[in-house]
């Protein structure tokens, strides 16, 4: 099983995108990735689930809905998704590229097509139901 580290180490290095979608290194990933514009188009192309979660740590909501997407991304229903962070102050032409306009975004793909959206969110039926959408 690789660690979270050899899994960036495979998303940033010489093996690049394509080796983020080999079944064994996306089962191994556990939680959010830091988003990478190849890895997310690769994912794309690949018809994956994705999930796109635009964070900030200073926010108390974005901090409401992390066991709640961390219990999700455990379930089996949604192991094949594709996790990537934003990270809102760092980000910020990433964020604009998304449309978002604030922390505690979550966008949903199905693909290369967004498929629901949320923001501000911390109820967990609802951020399920965001889930379920891309599946």
């Amino acid at each position: 099983m690789l660690s979270k580290r050899q899994f960036m180490t495979l998303a940033t290095g010489a093996l690049g995108a394509a080796a983020l979608l080999a079944p064994a290194t996306l089962a191994a990933a556990v939680g959010p990735v830091p988003f990478n514009r190849a890895a997310f188009l690769a994912a794309q192309k690949a018809d994956k689930p994705i999930l796109v979660q635009i964070h900030a740590d200073w926010c108390p909501t974005c901090a409401a809905q992390k066991p709640i997407l961390s219990k999700l991304e455990a379930q089996a229903d949604y192991a094949d998704f594709v996790v990537f962070n934003v990270d809102f102050d760092k980000q910020k032409a990433i964020v604009r590229s998304f449309k978002a306009n604030m922390q505690s975004t979550l966008i949903v793909y199905k693909g290369n097509k967004e498929v629901a959206r949320s923001v501000g969110s911390t109820d967990p039926m609802t951020i399920e139901d965001l889930f379920k959408q891309a599946i």
